[in-house]
């Protein structure tokens, strides 16, 4: 009897219990962490019976956490109306009130914030509310399109991590363009087992270059000739002007018996014909040239597999370059280099295909299009370079780069109405024609290949001319020099 009279005189004192707890609140002047969370946090069976009222949390309490997806949303419900709602970075999550009792929650970006609630009498609830990226449907997306595969899905703050061990390059990268749905951000720590062994590159650069030219122009000078000094030129080759070096002179007869002219010539060209006695000259340019150049390299190269190796067959010239001080200008001399160049990396799959990542280079000094500064004859480079990344099986030949290239430039000059007369036209006209044609090919072969036996030396090149015979050279040892009488 006693006890049941205790139990209903504790149930009237939790219907007047909230009031009060209200009144003290307000009362206290300050805002507190009020437990509105029975509708996140049950309460247990002895507070409800002792009629608690909606108190503030200790501070030993951790705040419940709420979890929710980047792009997706969550309604919190309370037991009490709200009246306000605050998120601690916006852009990574937002919260609005959408009715008294319902709050609406959106994840915008990956990261953990604070969601504070306050409810009608002041009193606020906190919240954990951590937003994640949705690394369950990429797990079971890889698991459905790669069942045999080892690769673990995890996320790092707003980046998606992949690990563990995949059969090969291509699956690894379609891995990661799969977590890319989710986020830009995707740390690939996915290992490919590699096979052991060494590659053998084999390189073959083939290249046939022609240049076919033709050059036809007339050059009329005159030095004196019908009391007339003067010169007829298209001025396209090696024009004649007045001038001291390599001078032509010649007199002018008439009334002016004795003056003399002088013309310059810089050009000689092909055919160079002058009659001093008719004070007249001519220089012709015709010329037919026909240039073949043919290029073939084939640098070997070996590699372990996964590893750089590079290979230089060739020099170094030496380069100025002006270096700009205070007032002064100091010329400062580099190296560059030409010649054969392969550079690659082999990588060698469990299914005996190599993935080759090659550049080969071939260079030589072009004096043709050199630069002369201060005396000093500085050559161009010819270079023919190209870089790629191939799969190719063991023994396979792939032709990595070529080239097809056709070029014709014509130039030709005239002299307006002399050039158009019918036979005597061609003396006031001139012409250059160049032709050329480009083949280069480029192709490599990889092999694996195993060490020889101990043992088993490669042959070597074989030299046209023998080497110095020391034997003979040096005459017989250990026999003693005949005496002497």
């Amino acid at each position: 009897m006693k006890k049941s009279n205790l139990i209903l005189m504790l149930l009237m004192l939790a219907a007047a219990g909230p009031v009060a707890g209200a009144q003290g609140t307000v009362g206290a002047g300050r805002e507190q962490s009020a437990s509105v969370a029975e509708v996140t946090r049950p309460r247990s069976a002895a507070e409800a019976l002792a009629g608690v009222p909606e108190r503030t949390l200790p501070q030993s309490e951790t705040p419940a956490t709420l979890q929710i997806h980047v792009g997706k949303s969550l309604v919190l419900r309370s037991a009490v109306p709200l009246i306000r709602v605050s998120v601690t970075d916006p852009a990574i999550a937002s919260a609005v009130i959408i009715n008294p009792n319902q709050v609406l929650i959106h994840g915008h970006a990956p990261g953990a914030v604070t969601l504070i609630l306050w409810d009608e009498h002041e009193k606020m609830t906190t919240y954990d509310l951590e937003v994640g990226l949705d690394i369950a449907a990429v797990r079971d997306a890889l698991k459905q399109i790669f069942p045999t595969e080892n690769i673990g899905v995890a996320q790092a703050g707003a980046s998606i991590v992949l690990s563990g061990t995949v059969s090969s390059k291509a699956v690894a990268d379609l891995a990661v363009q799969l977590a890319q749905t989710q986020t830009k951000s995707v740390v690939n720590l996915l290992g490919v087992p590699e096979a052991a062994g060494e590659v053998l590159l084999h390189v073959r650069f083939a290249e046939v270059d022609r240049t076919a030219m033709q050059q036809f122009g007339i050059n009329i000078f005159s030095t004196g000739a019908a009391n007339t000094p003067g010169v007829i030129s298209t001025q396209q080759f090696g024009a004649v002007s007045l001038g001291q070096t390599g001078r032509v002179t010649g007199t002018i007869p008439g009334t002016l018996p004795g003056t003399t002219t002088t013309f310059t010539l810089s050009d000689l060209l092909n055919i160079f014909v002058f009659r001093p006695d008719l004070n007249l000259g001519i220089t012709i340019k015709a010329l037919e040239q026909r240039n073949v150049l043919q290029i073939l390299a084939e640098p070997s190269l070996l590699a372990l597999n996964g590893r750089e190796a590079s290979f230089l067959a060739g020099g170094e010239f030496p380069y100025p370059v002006v270096q700009t001080g205070t007032g002064l200008n100091a010329v400062t001399i580099i190296f560059k280099e030409f010649g054969v160049r392969l550079k690659f990396t082999p990588t060698i799959a469990r299914d005996g295909t190599i993935r080759l990542h090659v550049a080969p280079e071939v260079s030589a000094l072009d004096f043709s299009n050199a630069l002369t500064i201060s005396g000093f004859t500085i050559p161009a480079l010819s270079t023919r370079r190209s870089e790629t990344e191939i799969e190719l099986k063991d023994g396979q030949s792939f032709a990595i780069a070529g080239l097809l290239n056709n070029t014709l430039t014509e130039v030709a000059s005239k002299i307006p109405v002399l050039g158009d007369l019918p036979i005597l036209g061609h003396l006031f006209k001139s012409r250059s024609e160049n032709r050329t044609n480009t083949e280069l090919l480029v192709m490599v072969t990889p092999k694996i290949v195993k060490p020889l036996p101990p043992g088993q030396v490669p042959p070597l090149p074989t030299f046209p001319k023998p080497f110095i015979n020391s034997g003979k050279f040096d005459g017989k040892t250990g026999v003693s020099p005949p005496p002497k009488h």
